[in-house]
């Protein structure tokens, strides 16, 4: 199939001629006519699959059929001017676009912006303008004061011109959320459902996301009307056009000569190198520019000036290798990068499949390679789950770890996710509380064994038990051996004196006095008159005050 027989405006075919376009993708393929039929969408493809196209080309085509009024008034620079030569101040109208784009990310958002201007070459008067977080407030004026048709944003910087009555909604005909699933998760949802709210009822809706379960789901549904999805892949999708590998280290010395090695393959273009933090990001930029790589560092602290220029460089071959957190993961599109490395694995597997979509775009092979420490082969075992596909362990001679990589259970035959998690032979556990063989142990398997009349094993765990339901119980309720030591008289407590109420062997040493409250031999002594001093140490109490020894000044003591 072409472009041509999706029925595209001839600007816009002109216009993919130019930039090398030549069949569309299976998401543009069922996207593009159902667009084109103003129809809401819910669109569930793989990163790399064309989507920006998908959604960009059939808007573009409605704008560009719709009738054009020409530059018949006045722009807004010259109405300003002429405001000045009036003597009056000059007033801001709120923009008034017809097509809005949601992103996560700045990256993304100028990714967009960037591959419209390239659609838009043949349509002169069709304008795109970026508005997100990190530019200066007077430059995004500048451009929302041109009015223009297509409005790329971030919801956070959306809501701070929609507040300021900067732009205006009223004309919009065409909503599109792009990377829905992650803008729920960096946690746009209530600035999302704001943002809906002030569209027209009319418009119509495009969501694209990797999946559309859960709250993308539910979301999707509220903001559209009678959709039609369409899911060519998921983020389950095995890449077979990316190569992708696991080499396990022993500590950081070891990943980081293991990375500077893998760097140096010939085969290598551009790549990308993931952190999981960035200052991690700034310091493996620095050490790989003194190794020297021509390296750059991309995370959310720099300005988005910075941010601009390492990606042009990137753009532009200058730089090889980014060093980058997930803020990368979505939102970068240059052709030439080839390898994508994991220096640290992601929280969420859903993430893993983002970054080594980065590599591999538009049909290409990449390699992706991730450094996985010993402890964290439970986040290789979750990616795995999730692509439902194993990641081969390979180990590099000069270069392999002092520990033996961890089995991978994947490999015995029937096994399945899940399977045997957190447990051992012969362990109990909620499900299943007997194991086989018995119901508690014995001397051969600590929890087999056949269980004993009273309820409580006779070899390995609980003695005998008897009728009273402890060993030897006698009469008074308490054992004759390895409990109390004798059997419990009628008082309660052994050897009970007759007045006093107290134990004479085993327990306090004497009697109970009659008077005085106290004993004399081993536990407080007499009482006295005196409660605490001037009582003489024979008589058990403390002491006085001495009247010998010269009185010591306070600082001396």
């Amino acid at each position: 199939m072409t472009f041509e027989a999706l029925g595209l405006h001839t600007s816009i075919l002109s216009a993919l001629t130019e930039a090398g376009y030549t069949a569309p993708t299976p998401v543009q393929q069922q996207a593009i006519p159902a667009a084109i039929e103003g129809k809401d969408l819910l669109v569930s493809s793989q990163t790399g699959s064309g989507k920006t196209a998908a959604f960009m080309l059939p808007s573009l085509h409605r704008l560009a059929s719709a009738p054009y009024a020409g530059n018949s008034g006045k722009t807004a620079a010259q109405e300003a001017q002429s405001a000045r030569a009036r003597g009056e101040r000059p007033r801001f109208r709120p923009a008034q676009p017809k097509m809005l784009v949601l992103t996560p990310t700045r990256e993304l958002a100028l990714q967009v912006t960037t591959n419209t201007t390239k659609y838009t070459s043949q349509l002169r008067h069709i304008k795109s303008v970026a508005i997100l977080g990190g530019m200066p407030y007077p430059k995004q004026m500048q451009l929302l004061s041109r009015n223009p048709e297509i409005l790329v944003a971030t919801p956070g910087r959306l809501i701070d011109h929609m507040e300021q009555g900067k732009i205006d909604f009223s004309q919009l005909q065409i909503l599109v959320l792009d990377e829905a699933d992650r803008m729920l998760d960096m946690g746009f949802i209530e600035d999302i459902e704001k943002i809906v709210a002030a569209t027209p009822d009319s418009r119509q809706t495009m969501l694209f996301s990797a999946t559309l379960d859960g709250v993308v789901g539910n979301m999707a549904r509220r903001i559209t009307k009678d959709p039609l999805v369409i899911q060519i892949n998921t983020a389950t999708t095995k890449h077979e056009n990316i190569v992708q590998r696991v080499h396990f280290v022993d500590d950081l010395s070891h990943k980081n000569r293991l990375l500077d090695h893998l760097l140096r393959d010939e085969t290598m273009d551009q790549a990308v190198v993931f952190t999981a933090t960035k200052r991690d990001a700034d310091t493996i930029a620095d050490r790989l520019n003194i190794a020297g790589f021509s390296a750059a560092a991309l995370h959310g602290d720099m300005h988005q000036g910075a941010r601009n220029r390492t990606l042009d460089g990137l753009r532009r071959g200058n730089v090889k290798v980014l060093v980058a957190t997930d803020v990368a993961a979505r939102g970068i599109d240059v052709p030439n990068i080839t390898h994508v490395f994991n220096y640290d694995l992601p929280k969420f597997p859903e993430d893993y499949v983002h970054r080594i979509g980065r590599t591999g775009r538009a049909g290409r092979n990449g390699i992706a390679v991730s450094l996985v420490n010993h402890a964290e082969n439970m986040l290789v075992r979750r990616i795995e789950r999730l692509t439902r596909q194993p990641i081969p362990v390979e180990v590099i001679e000069g270069f392999e770890p002092k520990r033996a990589a961890p089995s991978r259970s994947a490999s015995r035959p029937g096994w399945k996710p899940g399977d045997g998690r957190n447990s051992k032979p012969g362990q109990r556990s909620f499900s299943n509380p007997r194991s086989e063989g018995g119901h508690y142990r014995s001397e051969g398997n600590p929890f087999a064994g056949e269980r004993k009349e009273g309820g409580y094993r006779n070899e390995g765990g609980f003695r005998e038990r008897s009728e009273g339901g402890y060993r030897n119980r006698n009469e008074g309720g308490f054992r004759a051996e390895g409990g109390f030591r004798n059997e419990r008289p009628e008082g309660g407590f052994r050897n009970r004196a007759d007045g006093g109420g107290f134990r004479s062997e085993g327990g306090f040493r004497a009697e109970r006095p009659a008077e005085g409250g106290f004993r004399k031999e081993g536990g407080f002594r007499e009482r006295g008159e005196s409660n605490f001093r001037n009582r003489d140490r024979d008589a058990g109490g403390f002491k006085g005050p001495r009247t010998d020894a010269p009185r010591r000044p306070w600082g001396d003591r």
